[in-house]
């Protein structure tokens, strides 16, 4: 698949057949990020389809995926190996049973690839059939500045080092995905790295083409009535606006409960798909999710 992506058209036509829904902007960059070989950085709100974006390519391209999930207290020994020192104390208590063994022999065999516990960026530099993986290093913005930095480095040469067995180098450099949810700022020399696209909240009629994609049995009129709905709560002040995700999950919910056209009653019930939050599930009640379905309709009406 990759060797037939060769414009943006074919990246765009790529990730629709796995159901996303990509606009000439990303595509773009995406198409760039593939034939320069440079690191894609995406940044936005929780829920804009950062992560699938990733997805959709390893799958549209035949690659393996590799995902490292950040959070906070990562460090370059978790993202890349560790040693599997349970297995390296039964290897011990092995060689003792047996009457002991060289112990030059002993560390250099405890210290190699058998007893290796490799973590995502290390896998990422492995070969893998089909041709170089996806690595999706997700929220990479809730790590702190010194594993940036090592990120910084790793990526610039596609290479770690393992004290115990030298410098590991990608044969062909990995295609790299880095999200952001924007919680903090990532450092400029990370970004300057990368290609950069901003994913944000898609309009009325790209984001009815999304749930269209991923919730095929709705309805036109249940699908139109879900995405000017949640389209006019982005409009409210609301703690956490909900993204595409919850668009998509809030249409299933309602497809779950056999629900053919929006009501108060049933947004009422079912706002816990589309809100995480008590507070903001809160200002929706009684009139408020009149009023929000009231002018969702009209637009409807006026489009």
């Amino acid at each position: 698949m990759a060797d037939r992506i060769s414009s943006i058209d074919d990246v765009i036509a790529a990730l629709a057949a796995q159901d996303y829904v990509c606009g000439r902007a990303l595509g773009t960059v995406a198409f760039l990020a593939l034939r320069l070989g440079r690191p894609l950085f995406l940044e936005g709100e929780a829920g804009t389809g950062k992560t699938e974006i990733a997805k959709a390519l390893a799958a549209a391209l035949g690659r393996r995926l590799i995902r490292l999930q950040c959070y906070e207290g990562l460090d370059a020994a978790q993202a890349v190996y560790e040693w599997n020192f349970a297995a390296q104390m039964v290897a011990i208590r092995s060689a003792e049973a047996a009457g002991g063994a060289d112990a030059a022999h002993l560390r250099e065999t405890l210290f190699s690839s058998d007893f290796l516990i490799e973590r995502p960026l290390l896998q990422a530099l492995r070969p893998q059939p089909g041709g170089p993986p996806v690595l999706l290093i997700d929220e990479v913005d809730r790590t702190d500045e010194p594993f940036e930095a090592f990120l910084l480095e790793a990526l610039s040469d596609f290479q770690v080092t393992i004290p115990e067995l030298g410098t590991i180098r990608a044969p062909e450099p990995p295609i790299v995905i880095l999200t952001s949810n924007r919680t903090r700022e990532v450092h400029d020399a990370l970004k300057r790295r990368c290609l950069y696209h901003w994913v944000d909240y898609p309009q009325f009629d790209r984001e009815l083409e999304i749930l269209q994609a991923r919730a095929p049995e709705a309805s036109a009129q249940l699908s139109r009535e879900v995405v000017a709905f949640v389209q006019r709560l982005r409009g409210e002040d609301l703690f956490k606006k909900p993204g595409v995700a919850e668009t998509i999950d809030w249409a299933r919910c309602l497809l779950a409960l056999d629900v053919l056209t929006l009501s108060p009653e049933v947004i009422a019930d079912t706002l816990g798909a589309v809100l995480k939050y008590q507070d903001d599930i809160a200002r929706l009640q009684g009139m408020e999710a009149k009023r929000l379905l009231d002018e969702a309709r009209a637009t409807l009406e006026t489009a």
